[in-house]
């Protein structure tokens, strides 16, 4: 019954994770949490851990989530279900591409969808900074040290871009956090 779940929950997400991994974030968290399968921190732990790891993070929780819940065989078909929808998409939009993007109606859906999917990503951003500064393990009390590390990444972020014209590199990001994490939580 398990593996069942797991590839039907992972079906769902990856049939409505519009706009990449950040917007499926949600998706997952709502399709694990509904089951029992992580708790809310472990999860944002595994989104940090799928995120700083090779690969697409929508893959990288699935096989996480499906291994730890059923092995080798939860982990293979959690992956596969939720890469099912897109690679069935793609070869649908490769033979269909040329005039499909030429409609005007596809193009109207399209920037219809650009809105929306940058909603999900602040929407999901703004939780996992308030989620992680901010505990409420019974009374709501601040996380300093999360909070420390969180003006650390967005100082780096706005003052590089104010000294180079350019964005912070996202594997920098990384570095900078795991550094802070290391110095701010100790060794």
């Amino acid at each position: 019954m398990i593996l069942l779940d797991l590839f039907l929950g992972f079906l769902k997400v990856g049939c409505f994770a519009f706009g990449g991994a950040y917007g499926a974030i949600p998706l997952i968290r709502d399709v694990v949490m509904s089951y029992g399968w992580l708790s809310d921190e472990m999860l944002t732990y595994m989104i940090a851990v799928s995120e700083s790891t090779p690969g697409p993070i929508m893959v990288n929780l699935a096989t996480y989530v499906g291994s730890s819940q059923a092995g080798f065989f939860g982990a293979l078909l959690a992956t596969l279900a939720v890469v099912l929808p897109s690679f069935l998409i793609i070869l649908l939009v490769t033979a269909l591409l040329k005039t499909a993007l030429k409609n005007k109606y596809v193009q109207a859906i399209l920037r219809g969808l650009k809105p929306c999917v940058i909603g999900i990503v602040l929407a999901t951003g703004i939780y996992m900074v308030i989620g992680n500064c901010l505990r409420t393990a019974g009374n709501a009390r601040i996380d300093l040290r999360a909070l420390i590390i969180t003006a650390i990444l967005a100082g780096s972020m706005l003052g590089y871009k104010h000294l180079t014209k350019k964005k912070l590199s996202p594997i920098l990001l990384i570095v900078i956090s795991a550094v802070a994490g290391m110095i701010v939580y100790g060794i």
